[in-house]
């Protein structure tokens, strides 16, 4: 299993992924019900004086997950959204999509010596 850093770290990644979702609804991230319950959960597990506390353990690995999975679904809806088909497209705007540039002839389209 994979180092999954401090608690704190998580609980920003997760906040700054509510924050993303909630400004492409134009509200406040702070007012949602998540937001509240996330806060809620990380206070009410906080590291104790006990040697082996598996409650917050799993709390972390359950977070760093779901944290995982939002920024994944971000991702994909990025990507999906850039290189969406949009029916046919022509050589130049495929050539464009992938980064290349095509030859120019020399006269001009049609061009012939």
């Amino acid at each position: 299993m994979a180092a999954l850093g401090p608690p704190a770290r998580t609980l920003r990644g997760l906040l700054r992924e509510l924050r993303s979702m909630d400004a492409a609804k134009g509200r406040a991230y702070r007012d949602t019900a998540a937001y509240r319950y996330l806060v809620k959960v990380f206070r009410a597990h906080r590291v104790t004086s006990e040697k082996l506390c598996r409650a917050q353990h799993e709390l972390h690995f359950q977070a760093a997950t779901y944290l995982c999975l939002l920024r994944s679904v971000r991702q994909h809806v990025a990507l999906h959204q850039e290189f969406h088909g949009k029916g046919e497209r022509s050589v130049e705007e495929a050539a464009d999509l992938v980064g290349l540039t095509l030859p120019q002839q020399p006269g001009g389209k049609g061009w012939e010596p």
